[in-house]
């Protein structure tokens, strides 16, 4: 991609219905040109819809990814959770490349106190194995671990960058959200989000920012993290500047936004960056 297209967590709260196609419908009316959809509780989309989804999102010209069931944890001590983990992860990325999105992202894992580098050596080995198994069924879209909003969680974005460069099919999401609220307030001005970009660049190079995949909103968090999501103008985060970070490193690919208001804030990142 040479842009950097915004869009919705999900169909926008004034779409006619609440389906799918009813949501890139209002995308496209409303100027913003992707949507994530959010499988946030289980996959219940088939593949006939899928298609019909995938058909009008191409007429529409908006782009599509996916957020997996949060109920996934690839370092559980449990194996059958580690198991229905691994086909929670592929039954979205199935479903999401039928809909001809470019991507599916997920939580990965918690380190449940065992140390960082066993933890990332189990999810790469996870990663392998689901990246491996997509492909060998035909399905190229990227597999997203996103970066995390609580130091108890596997995500940081030092990790997903090794990951990115270890494992084939596997790109990073980047939540600004959630390194400003796992920092505790930090990781809030220019510099800070040209750090982050820059690093970016180093690990995976140009290509690495122009296919990127961003979550972003406002949010309320404590000196554990993340608390919850809120509308950008009730939060401190330094939105206008982070705009400006992304474009001045030419930043391309998708942006969505987890905002309550939704299409509401993704519409004020889009005219925000515009005007950077």
């Amino acid at each position: 991609m040479r842009e950097l297209r915004f869009g919705p967590a999900g169909v926008p709260n004034s779409a006619k219905k609440p389906s799918t196609v009813a949501g890139v419908r209002r995308c496209r009316e409303l100027g913003l040109g992707c949507m994530e959809m959010e499988f946030v509780q289980r996959v219940s989309m088939g593949e006939e819809t899928a298609r019909e989804v995938a058909a009008v999102a191409a007429a529409e010209d908006v782009l599509l990814s996916s957020h997996a069931p949060y109920y996934v944890n690839l370092n559980s001590a449990d194996e059958q959770i580690v198991i229905n983990s691994a086909k929670r992860i592929m039954l979205a990325g199935r479903i999401t490349a039928l809909c001809g999105g470019h991507g599916t992202v997920f939580h990965a894992a918690f380190y449940q106190a065992e140390s960082r580098d066993t933890v990332y050596a189990k999810v790469k080995a996870h990663m392998q194995q689901m990246s491996m198994a997509l492909r060998e069924q035909g399905f190229t879209l990227a597999l997203r671990p996103e970066t995390t909003g609580k130091e108890s969680q596997f995500g940081t974005v030092e990790e997903l960058l090794r990951l990115s460069t270890e494992v084939a099919g596997v790109l990073p999401c980047i939540d600004f959200s959630h390194l400003h609220a796992r920092s505790g307030g930090g990781c809030n001005s220019y510099d800070d989000f040209m750090g982050v970009l820059r690093q970016i660049e180093a690990a995976l190079g140009r290509p690495g920012l122009e296919s990127m995949h961003i979550h972003l909103s406002g949010i309320a968090y404590t000196a554990k993290g993340e608390r919850h999501h809120l509308n950008l103008q009730e939060s401190d985060l330094q939105y206008v500047d982070l705009m400006r970070a992304l474009k001045d490193m030419r930043v391309a690919g998708t942006l969505v936004c987890e905002s309550p208001s939704l299409e509401e804030d993704a519409l004020l990142l889009q005219e925000t960056y515009a005007r950077a």
